[in-house]
């Protein structure tokens, strides 16, 4: 059963210097955990393999080589949902904009919900070190290639959970 709750489109600039340090400016306001989500559809991360898995009613049907924390105990382990979607993210700890070369944020982001983050901390995003992508090399978020970024932006609904191990 979809649930469909309105959200107030708002403008959020919020300054946080946990995990990637990142966001954001946006016009997408976070969505409640009880709104829409596809039925059978999870994404899960294995920090260790660097692995992203999208599964649909219980396969694994697609699969993209991502990067992690630099260390173990940066990105963080759990469940959570993905309660922001935002296209060219500003980096807003180093003040660049999305789209710029240098942001680190890459084409996309989607934002989950780590506890006290609300969405704008931790995330699956693209990146502008494309090198990086297979390693460990993140300051807690999941980097992946903007392409796969792109079509998992596209095809993943806010709601969607997300499980990294």
């Amino acid at each position: 059963m979809r649930i469909f709750s309105c959200a107030l489109i708002i403008f959020v600039s919020v300054w946080l210097g946990l995990g990637c340090g990142s966001l954001v400016s946006a016009a997408i306001a976070p969505m409640p955990l009880e709104a829409v989500h596809e039925e059978g559809v999870y994404i899960e991360i294995n920090k260790k393999s660097n692995l992203l898995t999208v599964y649909v009613n219980g396969r694994a049907n697609y699969r993209f080589s991502v990067a992690t924390g630099r260390s173990n105990d940066l990105t963080p382990e759990g469940e959570f949902h993905i309660v922001t979607k935002i296209v060219k993210p500003w980096y807003m700890r180093k003040q660049i904009p999305g789209g710029h070369p240098r942001n680190p944020l890459g084409s996309r982001w989607l934002g989950i919900n780590v506890p006290g983050t609300g969405g704008y901390t931790y995330g699956i995003h693209g990146t502008n070190r494309p090198y990086s992508i297979g390693s460990h090399a993140s300051s807690g978020c999941v980097r992946m290639h903007n392409k796969d970024i792109e079509w998992l932006y596209r095809h993943i609904p806010l709601g969607t959970k997300v499980i990294i191990k």
